[in-house]
């Protein structure tokens, strides 16, 4: 995921995991919020439960290669937040990518190929 997708600011995180819609699998929790900006941006957070800083690192490095693939189709103007639960480390990539897609999805902000 390119660098002018994410979200660093840690006001903006906090707002979103408060006032955000969230969608919830057993491996990625995808929280959303609509922005002021026409553009998407992505933060990625892997909490001390997923495990070690190495396990944690992993996690987010896995979030962001998946995302990478989709961020250039998704509709604008939306901030997100991606979590990463302890699932997500015994998952193939496989079914990582399928399950944030399946998310992004669900929220409406990847439509479905035809």
């Amino acid at each position: 995921m390119e660098q002018r997708f994410r979200l660093r600011s840690s006001k903006a995180i906090q707002q979103i995991r408060q006032a955000g819609k969230s969608y919830a699998s057993p491996l990625v929790v995808l929280m959303m919020l609509p922005n002021q900006e026409q553009s998407i941006r992505c933060a990625i957070i892997a909490s001390r439960s997923v495990g070690g800083a190495v396990q944690r690192n992993r996690c987010r490095r896995l979030l962001r290669a998946a995302m990478s693939d989709f961020i250039k189709d998704l509709e604008k103007g939306h901030d997100l937040v991606l979590i990463a639960r302890q699932g997500l480390l015994k998952a193939t990539f496989d079914q990582i990518k399928n399950t944030t897609k399946k998310l992004l999805m669900e929220s409406k902000l990847l439509n479905e190929p035809k």
